[in-house]
């Protein structure tokens, strides 16, 4: 039987997180350099814009080995990753997310990293519209001031 979902989780579709993953060690510095550092419950996440325009929305994942052995490790990445992919289209184009759990993501149900995740990738949305506009109104003021 499957479990309950709220309202907010759609049901898994079979998406893939191939195109839309971060992967080189420079777009992480850059956006690291871009971004400001927000938490929640169970991990610390980055969003920042993206410089080049990509086929779309791009999300990363980093696990520090402080978090525990290799096989923890990998079992955080890997449920981080088929969350990440049931809901990869509430991620907004132009951006990247990098997403920093905490050893609490080994342990915690996975409705409720699932949960979390939506609320990540949702409050995202709304920083990124807020960042948009931001861009899209500073290019005017910038020519005025010249």
């Amino acid at each position: 039987m499957p479990p309950a979902m709220t309202s907010s989780l759609k049901p898994a579709r079979h998406q893939s997180l191939v195109g839309a993953r971060l992967r080189k060690h420079a777009d992480y510095q850059r956006a690291y350099a871009a971004a400001r550092k927000r938490q929640s419950a169970s991990m610390s996440w980055f969003l920042a814009p993206q410089t080049m325009q990509s086929a779309g929305p791009r999300v990363g994942l980093t696990v520090g080995k402080v978090i525990g052995k290799a096989h923890e490790r990998n079992r955080i990445k890997r449920r981080m990753r088929e969350a990440l992919r049931r809901h990869v289209d509430l991620l907004s184009t132009g951006f990247d997310l990098i997403l920093h759990p905490r050893r609490s993501v080994l342990t915690v149900e996975f409705a409720k990293l699932e949960a979390e995740v939506v609320r990540i990738l949702e409050q995202a949305s709304v920083d990124a519209a807020r960042l948009g506009q931001n861009s899209s109104s500073r290019p005017a003021s910038a020519s005025s001031a010249s």
